[in-house]
């Protein structure tokens, strides 16, 4: 029987998030000051501007104030809707936020949905036929793939289907004034490369899942009793295999979601985790904290809702509350 998380669940979850997000913004601040120069420095490099250009610069954009004085009226704006102003063009960083997370949400939404199912899917066929050739293909291909590191994947799919044969592009780079799902195509490559580790880490979890309740007592029981096996694998073996998996998953979905450096970088995709390395190279904390910000919040949601989605499946790893 399942049960559903209560009230004093919900707000204890609720009051951790916040400290985690409290605790993230801080040290994502304090790594901004330990970078060498500041904003003010590297917007003017290059141009020749003179020490007191640069004094003027950095007095413009408040860099001179005490660095507990600028966290702190960040943070005000911060709980108030306000990320500020990006350091190196000025622009509102949540009208750059939404400009860029609209592509990596894109991105990140076509791989997720493609994710869950194939995962689910793959490794519960594997593993209601462990030992079998289609367990062994399974397992094989996920291994190779856990073991290779993302940008060698999207550079083996570039060498085959934008190089060798053309069909895809390299460039993952939407038409100006369009977004990515106007031309799908450039979607294709850097899916499959993030696909490539997060489906071969989830099956194969998800197929350990399933062989461990394949021997359980249970299903050994329902079997000799006579129930279908449809229902032996909905009823034991497929909520066995997924409430281990669903921490893991909600990890991977918010990796996906929150914007992927290799895949973007790779691909030159425009979304959140290429601008968070244009704005470290610029030293442009508000951009810096910002999307980093954002992606902590996203991952935090997500992990919450997995433990909720957990503790409904089996309420007997829950604590009380």
């Amino acid at each position: 029987m399942t049960g559903t998380p209560g009230v004093a669940w919900w707000l204890r979850r609720a009051g951790i998030a916040a400290v985690t997000l409290l605790t993230a913004s801080v040290l994502v601040f304090g790594a901004t000051l330990l970078a060498p120069g500041d904003a003010a420095a590297a917007r003017l490099a290059g141009q020749g501007a003179s020490p007191r250009q640069i004094a003027g610069l950095r007095h413009s954009l408040g860099l001179d104030r005490p660095a507990w004085e600028r966290y702190g009226s960040w943070l005000w704006g911060a709980l108030h809707g306000d990320l500020g102003r990006s350091y190196a063009t000025g622009e509102t960083v949540s009208g750059l936020i939404a400009e860029r997370a609209g592509n990596s949400l894109a991105l990140g939404a076509v791989a997720a949905v493609l994710l869950v199912p194939s995962a689910v899917g793959l490794g519960l066929w594997a593993g209601l036929r462990a030992g079998r050739s289609a367990d062994r293909v399974v397992s094989t291909a996920t291994l190779a793939l856990v073991s290779l590191p993302e940008f060698v994947i999207g550079t083996v799919l570039i060498q085959i289907f934008a190089v060798g044969t053309g069909w895809l592009p390299a460039v993952s780079l939407p038409p100006a004034g369009e977004g990515p799902l106007s031309q799908p195509q450039i979607l294709v490559l850097p899916v499959l490369t993030l696909l490539s580790v997060c489906l071969a880490q989830n099956v194969r979890l998800i197929r350990a899942g399933v062989t461990e309740a394949v021997g359980s007592d249970a299903v050994r029981a329902a079997r000799l009793g006579g129930v279908p096996e449809h229902r032996v694998v909905l009823r034991w073996v497929l909520p066995a295999a997924v409430v281990p998996a669903v921490p893991v998953l909600a990890r991977y979905l918010a990796y996906l979601l929150g914007g992927t450096l290799v895949a973007e970088t790779l691909f030159g995709y425009p979304g959140l985790a290429a601008a968070l390395v244009n704005a470290t190279a610029a030293r442009d904390a508000p951009v810096v904290l910002g999307v980093s910000m954002l992606v902590a919040a996203v991952t935090v949601t997500l992990n919450l809702l997995a433990d909720a989605v957990a503790a409904a499946l089996n309420p007997a790893t829950r604590r009380p509350s």
